[in-house]
């Protein structure tokens, strides 16, 4: 029998402080700006397939409610990174949580303004004096911005996540999104050729949505987790792109977990629509790259349509980790 050798205890904690910092794995909590469904596929995918694993950080997925936003999560240390439109972002930034965008996801805009033929309204001109519904919750700056800027009166409807109001003909128009809303009216048994659509992004209006947001302070100190975190993300994107019956899967099952409706057909419907919005195709960025234009003209927008007006540069917004 071979002799039992003793490692003297200080080689043991010299062995414990030359371990790789990389070996280490890092915890980033990650909270979207919206509860489960197929705009979030992507960060499914990453968590789910190991992708977070293989980059060196544990990642947790937190989702917040109707009464708690994404943002509020932020502000009080519960969440690391979130995502939200650039138009939230940097409402938020004006508004003074001290945000950092540090990755650009969506490249356009999914917002529509939607009628039924029956009503008579043919072009976007004669949406003035009429009812539109929108959002309570939000994100609503994109949609009032371009009326204000047309000069139409109309009459805003405040409205929750239904489309009842619209079917049952209480209002003349509707903000959706182009994957969710809109699909839900067709699947309420409106046929697409009973409907008039007017994306904003016709309009002038093409302002890219989902991004990733941290603290200022975060990026400082965590600077390349969160890179980590964006490249696993967007592996994510890919695995969900080219296994979309699989990725349906993974986003049924967060549904499910949070005791919330799940329709097969409508998350592939919204997973085609989301993967859209991330065409790089007509436009110059990079992949998860914000462009400095797209920053000014949401810039804007919120200063044609809040008080407030933003005092801070492109580059102190904008903190590219993508390479």
């Amino acid at each position: 029998m071979k002799p039992f050798i003793k490692i003297p205890l200080i080689l043991y904690f010299l062995l414990l402080l030359t371990t790789p910092v990389d070996a280490q794995i890092s915890k980033i909590t990650f909270a979207p700006q919206w509860i489960p469904q197929a705009q979030f596929a992507g960060y499914y995918a990453a968590q789910d397939m190991g992708f977070y694993k293989e980059a060196g950080i544990e990642v947790e997925i937190v989702h917040p409610s109707a009464n708690i936003q994404a943002t509020a999560l932020l502000a009080s240390g519960k969440a690391d990174i979130i995502s939200l439109f650039l138009v939230t972002g940097i409402a938020a930034k004006i508004q003074g949580l001290d945000v950092v965008n540090f990755g650009q996801i969506s490249q356009h805009s999914a917002i529509l303004f939607l009628t039924k033929k029956s009503r008579g309204i043919e072009k976007l001109e004669q949406l003035n004096g009429k009812k539109i519904g929108i959002w309570r919750s939000g994100f609503d700056e994109v949609p009032k911005a371009l009326i204000k800027e047309k000069g139409y009166n109309v009459e805003w409807v405040p409205i929750l996540s239904t489309v009842n109001l619209f079917m049952m003909d209480g209002i003349d128009a509707m903000t959706v999104m182009s994957y969710n809303e809109y699909d839900y009216i067709i699947n309420c048994g409106v046929n697409e050729d009973e409907l008039n659509v007017f994306p904003v992004s016709h309009y002038g209006y093409d302002v890219p949505e989902d991004g990733l947001y941290c603290l200022r302070s975060t990026y400082e100190k965590r600077g390349p987790e969160l890179q980590k975190f964006l490249k696993a993300t967007l592996k994510g994107w890919d695995y969900a792109a080219a296994n979309k019956s699989i990725a349906i899967d993974m986003v049924l099952e967060r549904m499910k977990q949070a005791h919330i409706p799940a329709n097969s057909v409508h998350q592939a419907w919204m997973l085609d629509k989301i993967l859209e919005m991330m065409d790089l195709s007509n436009k110059r960025a990079a992949r998860g790259e914000l462009l400095e234009s797209d920053f000014l003209k949401t810039v804007k927008i919120l200063n044609n349509s809040i008080k407030s007006k933003s005092n801070f540069t492109f580059t102190e917004f904008y903190k590219p980790l993508y390479k």
